[in-house]
């Protein structure tokens, strides 16, 4: 859970002013940016890809996340995430177990969703990658490298649909060959929610014979 966070988490991104970094990357970026910061929520469904070669490793699934300020809800290989401000809920129905804890700021190089519109503030330099023409979207990349050269990531290339300015997918590779793909199958935005989303009902799930679990 905590690995797909990160990369869900740069899912939506920009990075801040460094004299090492490419203007016309950080234009873009910042367009990326300004422009999700608009939305009073968002949801994303997604397909997500982990292929190392050396290791014959081929593996696909698909989640969503929505999200509302610093708010989500995560789905994710069967299990809920659930932050509600406060409080982060992690349910695994297969196990009949929620794990309760507190909000965590310091947990290395994990970016949770809730940090997704900040994390890249710091830790990345970024520079404009290649433009490709995918499925009649025109899809700019942007490189980002990690500044912490004993970071796990070797790279991470970025796809932004130059047109609504939404990020169409992400790669991530890893120093040990891991490649991670992300790629946004829906996007959307400012959708009626329920005002119940982002609360944890407790009693349902003792009802139920979940086992809670506090950290």
């Amino acid at each position: 859970m905590k690995k797909i966070g990160f990369l869900i988490a740069s899912l939506v991104i920009t990075l801040s002013v460094n004299a090492q970094n490419d203007s016309k990357a950080k234009a873009l970026l910042d367009e990326v940016y300004n422009k999700v910061k608009s939305y009073d929520n968002i949801f994303i469904d997604f397909k997500y890809a982990l292929d190392n070669n050396a290791e014959d490793i081929h593996q696909e699934t698909r989640g969503d996340v929505t999200l509302q300020k610093e708010k989500y809800l995560f789905n994710y290989m069967g299990a809920t995430k659930m932050f509600d401000g406060e409080k982060t809920y992690t349910l695994i129905p297969e196990n009949e177990e929620v794990v309760i804890e507190s909000e965590v700021d310091d947990e290395g190089d994990v970016i949770t969703p809730s940090k997704m519109l900040t994390f890249y503030q710091k830790g990345f330099n970024y520079k404009m990658d290649i433009l490709q023409n995918v499925k009649g979207r025109k899809i700019q990349y942007v490189e980002l490298t990690p500044i912490d050269s004993n970071s796990e990531i070797k790279q991470i290339l970025l796809g932004i649909d130059a047109h609504t300015k939404h990020i169409y997918n992400l790669i991530q590779t890893g120093k040990n060959g891991t490649k991670t793909t992300i790629t946004v199958n829906s996007f959307k935005t400012n959708q009626p929610l329920s005002k119940s989303l982002f609360i944890f009902d407790e009693a349902k799930y003792e009802d139920e014979g979940y086992y809670i679990i506090r950290n």
